[in-house]
């Protein structure tokens, strides 16, 4: 199992984020008047950034080589900015456009701006360690962020009639994905400290836990975009 994952892990993960992107594509024309829309959007743009985060496999002895002792050398900074910035800029907007209530809205535009100025702060003050490490009080901060907005959801949802029919609406299967997947991999956060080759069994079971979070993230993904009606929202 540990060599299979050391071997496959990388085009695992790529083939289930293709495979969302693949079917949001496909379904664009049924979603295209709905709020919806935009997390389609989102699910080709998480592709297309996974696919170029790969960039690091071609340094050694590849095209990308003259990039080998250069700042670029991790990716770190791309998945700093493309997921843990553009996630939570994205999960702010698709929420802020979804809920109703103007104090949910305001509350939202707040903490959205309050995250870009901490995620400003924190880049321009460890400058050097963006490029070779991911932030800590960032992935918390972004993950409390997207955590807050998906409770906003489901407080409206619960004052309203759509609760009848919760189990039709792609809202409530991506806000619920999005929640428990966002529960399962921020405690792992924590121990980033241990993600090292010198302790292969805690890579293993990293890799297992994001592997496992996210088929069933995306998997969930592409059901609900299948099989849920477009909401008139």
């Amino acid at each position: 199992m540990e060599e299979f994952l050391r071997s496959n892990y990388t085009i695992l993960s790529l083939s289930i984020e293709g495979l969302a992107a693949v079917i949001a594509l496909f379904c664009f024309k049924k979603y295209r008047y709905t709020t919806a829309k935009f997390f389609l959007f989102f699910l080709i743009y998480v592709f297309i950034c996974e696919l170029l985060s790969r960039y690091t496999y071609q340094i050694f002895e590849g095209p990308l080589y003259f990039l080998e002792d250069t700042v670029f050398e991790k990716n770190s900074w791309w998945s700093t900015l493309y997921w843990n910035i553009g996630s939570v800029l994205f999960f702010s907007f698709f929420y802020h456009s979804l809920v109703e209530k103007d104090k949910f809205k305001k509350l939202i535009r707040w903490m959205c701006i309050g995250f870009l100025v901490l995620a400003a702060f924190i880049i321009s003050t460890n400058f050097k360690r963006y490029f070779h490490t991911m932030f800590p009080s960032l992935l918390i901060t972004g993950g409390l962020v997207v955590l807050t907005c998906v409770c906003l959801y489901f407080y409206e949802l619960l004052q309203s009639d759509k609760i009848l029919n919760f189990y039709k609406s792609i809202y409530f299967y991506i806000s619920t994905t999005i929640f428990v997947w966002w529960l399962i991999t921020t405690p792992l956060i924590f121990y980033n400290v241990y993600f090292t080759t010198a302790d292969w069994n805690f890579i293993i079971l990293k890799w297992q836990i994001f592997l496992f979070a996210n088929m069933f993230m995306y998997l969930t993904f592409s059901f609900a975009l299948l099989w849920c009606k477009p909401e008139t929202h």
